[in-house]
């Protein structure tokens, strides 16, 4: 008589509970949302109360509160109206200093953003004598304050530079419109080293033998650059893109500076600089005004949100 002996089922152990399970455990849960809705509601609150602001009636609006909308809803276009098209200097004719605004940004973005992609593919992937040192020279730009090259640069675009007493580049001399070039081109320099120090960072974690089998197949930089490494870092040039628009359409040190403050070349900025005046007075057309400042960036970043939140998540997850 022989005795059959049941195999004992093996249960699989768990893993072991890491600190990043935890954490991740613990912002995934019931409380962690709901901590979350209600941070989104609060920072939203201000803006929903703008937006019902710049609707409201000006006698309206310098006497009560915007959450009073809800017990006596009175809605006017008025705002709106005066601010983007009224010819009173007083009022807005904000129409203009959009166009302004958007004439300044859209090249202040494209200019670095080309730049830096082609100084990033050759610090990554062409071998030439300096290339690191010139890479730490970039990075340590950064930590230059953009305020400490206004005056130098200023002095450049008005009396040109000299050495010795010959003059290496003349003086720029641009009026009117012309300013423009003088925006652009300080803001491609203020954005270039972060630029270059994060488009770098994605080109240099590529697989080289990507590279090594495109080289290998004939095909030259221009092309690997346009055909190979361009798509695979579109969601950081979208996150370079996003924060530079942002910071160039809600500057106004810079153009204040470079561009004056006249209606021919002076961005929405400083228009609403001079719409709050010293006493604010006018309610009913900066909130309108500042609402329709902000429409523009935050169609845009909207619109590329998927690209913006790749390019954050791109290179801190493996696998």
């Amino acid at each position: 008589m022989t005795a059959t002996v049941t195999p004992t089922p093996q249960t699989s152990s768990p893993p072991p509970s890491t600190p990043q399970s935890r954490v991740r455990k613990r912002l995934t849960s019931r409380w962690a949302s709901l901590i979350a809705i209600v941070i989104a509601l609060l920072w939203t609150t201000p803006t929903f109360g703008l937006f019902l602001s710049s609707f409201r009636p000006e006698d309206q609006i310098k006497q009560t509160g915007w959450w009073t909308f809800f017990s006596d809803p009175v809605l006017t276009l008025e705002n709106y109206q005066s601010v983007l098209f009224s010819t009173s200097s007083s009022s807005g004719q904000m129409a203009s200093f959009l166009i302004n605004s958007l004439v300044i940004t859209i090249p202040s973005v494209l200019f670095p953003v080309a730049l830096a992609t082609f100084a990033a593919y050759a610090l990554s992937w062409l071998d030439f004598r300096g290339r690191d040192w010139i890479y730490i020279g970039i990075f340590a730009l950064q930590v230059v304050p953009l305020q400490m090259a206004l005056v130098p640069l200023l002095s450049f675009f008005s009396q040109g530079v000299e050495i010795f007493g010959l003059t290496v580049l003349p003086a720029w001399d641009l009026e009117g419109p012309a300013k423009f070039i003088q925006v652009w081109f300080a803001h491609t320099c203020f954005a270039l080293p972060v630029g270059v120090f994060l488009l770098h960072n994605f080109m240099s974690e590529l697989p080289g033998s990507l590279i090594e089998a495109a080289r290998v197949d004939g095909a030259t930089h221009g092309k690997i650059l346009r055909r190979i490494v361009l798509p695979l870092v579109l969601p950081a040039l979208a996150s370079f893109g996003i924060f530079q628009f942002l910071w160039v359409w809600n500057d106004l040190l810079v153009a204040l500076i470079f561009a004056g403050g006249t209606p021919d070349s002076a961005p929405m900025t400083v228009r609403l600089a001079q719409m709050a005046g010293t006493r604010g007075n006018e309610w009913q057309r900066l909130t309108a005004g500042a609402f329709v400042s902000i429409i523009v960036p935050l169609a845009v970043f909207l619109s590329m949100q998927r690209y913006f939140v790749r390019g954050l998540l791109a290179g801190g997850i493996k696998g």
